[in-house]
């Protein structure tokens, strides 16, 4: 079975760069790992493919967050991801459920069509870069791509497809980000937004077992890609006994022996990956 991962490029004309991926295995694991609704798996299986994409613009150990918080019964959705191919999630209620009449997972209307996205990136400074902006849609690509606009100011267009099986894991997952480089060539610009227009369905090209190479192909038939280079992807969590130790160590001591001494340990649990951790002692 193929891994996930993405793929990146830029146009040899017309100053854009293109960034696919596949992201199913990812997102399965997090939704194992915190057992979540079908809506919830929607919702972040688009959020992580956002992040495994945005982290394609990243330097060498360098990281980002985003965080989607809304006035729905997701409550919030958070994501961080790396240089190096490395996803987490998790879901403010990860037992979410919402539907539309028509019987389609309902991803806006759980998040709430009022909020907001803060997007934090660490990018080696002496404090992490720091935007907020109102959720455009909560629908998260739509969402993602209004970021770059705003705040970025780089014009972009962002795909996200996550589909549930029946099963209630997620059958495949995976996306797209196109951004226009200054100086912007309109013309290329309006072409793209046609041809996105024209397309089947993501999950078209990701269950024909396409990848990233197919879907970039149907993306820049016109204008084909060079330059392109791969990323592995995978869910990965940064948590660890030392860690979670060295911020209990920062915490009341009085506190955390009070608890010990009730119950014997002290447990943390990590909110991205579920690993326990019981100390005895600190």
């Amino acid at each position: 079975m193929v891994k996930d991962y993405l793929l990146r490029g830029v146009t040899k004309v017309g100053n854009m760069r293109g960034i696919a991926c596949v992201t199913t295995d990812m997102v399965n694991e997090a939704c194992r790992r915190h057992n979540l609704s079908v809506t919830g798996a929607v919702a972040l299986g688009r959020a992580m493919t956002g992040g495994a994409l945005m982290s394609a613009l990243l330097k060498d150990n360098q990281r980002l967050a985003l965080r989607f918080e809304g006035n729905g019964p997701l409550r919030k959705i958070m994501v961080e991801a790396d240089s190096a191919g490395g996803v987490r999630g998790c879901l403010g209620n990860p037992a979410a459920e919402m539907f539309s009449a028509s019987g389609k997972v309902d991803v806006a209307g759980a998040l709430g069509r009022a909020g907001f996205l803060t997007v934090i990136k660490d990018i080696g400074l002496k404090s992490p870069y720091q935007s907020k902006i109102q959720l455009a849609s909560s629908e998260i690509g739509e969402d993602l791509a209004f970021y770059f606009t705003e705040s970025e100011q780089i014009p972009s267009a962002v795909g996200l497809v996550a589909v549930p099986a029946a099963d209630g894991a997620i059958a495949v997952a995976g996306g797209f980000l196109i951004q226009s480089l200054p100086p912007a060539d309109e013309s290329l610009v309006e072409a793209m937004i046609a041809r996105i227009g024209e397309m089947a369905p993501l999950s078209t090209y990701l269950e024909q077992e396409a990848g990233p190479e197919g879907l970039l192909a149907a993306l820049f038939v016109d204008t084909p890609l060079s330059m392109l280079t791969r990323q592995d992807l995978d869910f990965r969590c940064t948590c660890s006994r030392a860690s979670v130790q060295k911020v209990l160590a920062a915490m009341d001591r009085d506190e955390i022996a009070a608890i010990i001494a009730e119950k014997g340990e002290v447990e943390v649990v990590c909110e991205f990956c579920k690993s326990r951790y019981g100390f005895s002692s600190l």
